[in-house]
């Protein structure tokens, strides 16, 4: 993660979809937000936000917001950040690594990664985290019924013969546990359970996402019904 210019400035206002007004050097700036879901959660009135001059010309829109300050973290709002730290980690996860690649073999794209390690074939979803409440980290708005059918399709893969996993990017950091929100999202944690059941490899890992670096960091325990039963690692 390599940002040639960012600026900062001071959020001033709830976004609407796209949008947020940001104060820069004393001019209120019409930027548009990287990440609309995360930006509901993490963005307050007064926030320290990160911009990145706009490289599209197709947005009206000078600037990009790029990431937000919460008390001591600094959080990445870009939606690709985790895919790109998966990118960088899996080859340490699976020993043997001989091929790594966006799968996009089912027309758009099933999962986010087609592994070969060994004799082994992967499929792996990765999905971001940003959402601390207590030491537990949360999803940030409630995963869509698309993140429930790719589990039910990595389940899936497990009967045809491949192996699965399905990789928790948390984008901060000292995060003690990760709980799946059943609380905004039931069918996804149900579905979530019984993935874990079935064979899918289950993991969360701490990610440190400053202006100029993004890495993994250290695991993270998964408890997929409450914080007093045995993690998954």
């Amino acid at each position: 993660m390599q940002y040639k210019t960012v600026k900062q400035g001071i959020f001033r206002a709830r976004p609407n979809r796209f949008i947020a007004h940001v104060e820069l050097a004393g001019e209120t700036c019409v930027c548009h937000v990287k990440n609309t879901g995360r930006c509901r959660e993490l963005l307050l009135d007064g926030a320290t936000v990160y911009v990145e001059e706009s490289r599209n010309p197709a947005r009206k829109t000078k600037y990009d917001l790029i990431a937000v300050e919460k008390g001591n973290l600094l959080i990445n709002m870009d939606s690709q950040a985790p895919n790109r730290a998966a990118a960088e980690f899996l080859p340490k996860l699976l020993p043997g690594l001989t091929l790594l690649r966006p799968e996009t073999a089912y027309g758009s794209s099933r999962f986010d990664f087609y592994a070969e390690a060994g004799r082994d074939k992967w499929f792996w979803e990765v999905k971001g985290v940003t959402l601390e409440e207590d030491g537990t980290a949360m999803f940030p708005d409630a995963p869509t019924q698309r993140g429930v059918k790719h589990l039910k399709e990595l389940c899936a893969c497990l009967r045809e013969g491949y192996r699965a996993g399905i990789l928790f990017v948390i984008q901060m950091k000292g995060v003690s546990r990760f709980i799946p929100n059943d609380r905004t999202h039931p069918e996804f944690g149900e579905a979530l359970r019984a993935a874990a059941a079935a064979g899918v490899r289950v993991l969360a890992y701490d990610c440190l996402v400053t202006p100029d670096t993004l890495s993994l960091d250290a695991p993270v325990p998964v408890f997929l019904n409450s914080p007093y039963d045995t993690p998954l690692l």
